[in-house]
């Protein structure tokens, strides 16, 4: 269905606001909110600023960016993706179809990572995708060097990017390698990791924005443990005492503890996300 109009002759902030709300009724749980969100991403305003501005005209132009903004965000696309950017650990990242959008869980791994890398660390983040876990690092802890992996061209373009745009290109090394491939064993003394860990099986159960938007490489492993183990059957690739950061999924913890100690690792901690789901295993090679 086509999207409503607002009355002849008229483009006022409060009439797109409504035209917007009624587009994405029952496509999405906020519809004000996101139509608000659209439409001030093309006037450059903030929320409170639109709503104090309500009666204000809308040029053309601009209206007709926003139709297409709220058309496209009612066939699902996520608001990242039609933004171009993601907010992660309080900073602003490019992203783009080629690359997961940064979820809030993933700061925790973040948080981890940081209080186990002491200065003149190397680090290692497995599956860099936008590069947001890499560049927070390198920000966070500047005396230490990062190499992010990824085997998505596009994915490396993307952390590329962010990699220029927080100033730290010439502190993390961007390589394509599947998971430990083209990297020496035993090198690094933290590798941290936000893997695919979705079952297949789960494809269909998913929100529209997630299963038909994000690369699937970024999200399914097979029953969502196939990259652990293909991961702790690589051999060495951190020295003993060294720390391995692993992100899981809701209900992995069991299987992916059992694949790490069998590998040679103990689970050091257990780190919940605000749900209280187990998200983020720290793991310590025994050398064994």
């Amino acid at each position: 269905m086509p999207p409503a109009k607002p009355p002849p002759g008229a483009a006022r902030i409060v009439d797109l606001l409504d035209v917007g709300q009624e587009h994405l009724a029952g496509a999405v749980e906020q519809p004000r909110r996101e139509a608000a969100l659209l439409l001030g991403e093309v006037l450059r305003l903030s929320e409170a600023q639109l709503y104090a501005r309500a009666d204000d005209d809308v040029p053309e132009p601009a209206a007709v960016s926003y139709g297409q903004l709220i058309r496209r965000r009612a066939d699902r696309i996520p608001v990242a993706y039609l933004l171009g950017r993601r907010e992660f650990h309080g900073r602003s990242f490019a992203v783009d179809p080629r690359v997961l959008i940064p979820r809030p869980e993933t700061e925790h791994l973040v948080e981890a990572a940081l209080n186990c890398i002491d200065d003149g660390a190397l680090v290692l983040d497995l599956g860099t995708g936008s590069g947001c876990i890499a560049v927070t690092l390198a920000l966070e802890r500047p005396d230490s060097r990062i190499v992010a992996t990824d085997l998505s061209p596009g994915a490396l373009a993307v952390a590329a990017a962010n990699c220029r745009r927080h100033g730290v290109a010439d502190r993390v090394r961007l390589v394509r390698a599947d998971l430990l491939s083209a990297l020496r064993p035993g090198a690094f003394d933290v590798v941290v990791s936000n893997p695919p860990y979705i079952d297949v099986g789960e494809w269909p159960s998913l929100m529209p924005e997630v299963r038909d938007h994000e690369p699937p490489e970024a999200l399914f492993a097979g029953d969502g443990l196939d990259f652990y183990r293909r991961l702790f059957a690589a051999g060495d690739f951190l020295r003993e005492g060294q720390r391995l950061l692993l992100e899981i999924g809701k209900g992995q913890l069991a299987a992916v503890r059992e694949l790490a100690e069998g590998a040679g690792f103990d689970v050091e901690w257990v780190v919940a996300d605000l749900a209280g789901i187990p998200r983020v295993l720290t793991l310590r090679a025994t050398g064994i």
